[in-house]
C-alpha cells in the first residue's frame, strides 16, 4: 500500500521509474501520471514535463497527490526538482517548493532540446 492510499484516499501512487512515469492507479487502473526523467548532472534531480489526469478523474485531487509525491520521493532520493511541467511549477509555487538552482534549470531545457521525446 502506498503512503496515499495509507492516508485514506482511494488509489496508490507507484514510481515506475524505467518508465519515468509516477502512476496514480485505482482498481488496477491509471488514474492519473506525471511523466518525468531524471539528470544526473549538474547534480540529481527529478524533471516533471508532464501531469495528466484523465477528465473522469479530475476534480479529485489526484494531480495534486502526484505533485506532492513527485517532491516527496525527490527529497527521499536527495534529488532537487525541476518543474518544467506547468502544473507542477504552479504546484510548487503555491506550495512554496525550493526553487531548483539556475543551472538544473538550463541542464533540463537543455536535454529536452536534444531529445524532444523527453518533453
Amino acid at each position: 500500500m502506498s503512503d496515499t492510499e495509507a492516508a485514506g484516499r482511494p488509489y496508490g501512487i507507484r514510481d515506475d521509474r524505467a518508465r519515468g512515469v509516477l502512476l496514480a492507479e485505482e482498481d488496477g487502473r491509471t488514474v492519473g501520471q506525471i511523466v518525468y526523467f531524471t539528470l544526473a548532472v549538474p547534480e540529481p534531480a527529478l524533471v516533471p514535463v508532464h501531469t495528466e489526469v484523465p477528465p473522469a478523474h479530475e476534480g479529485r485531487g489526484i494531480a495534486s497527490a502526484l505533485a506532492t509525491e513527485v517532491y516527496a520521493l525527490a527529497a527521499r532520493e536527495g534529488r532537487a526538482v525541476v518543474p518544467l511541467c506547468p502544473y507542477v511549477a504552479k504546484w510548487a509555487e503555491r506550495h512554496r517548493a525550493p526553487a531548483p538552482a539556475a543551472a538544473l534549470v538550463e541542464a533540463a531545457l537543455a536535454k529536452v532540446e536534444q531529445d524532444p521525446s523527453t518533453w
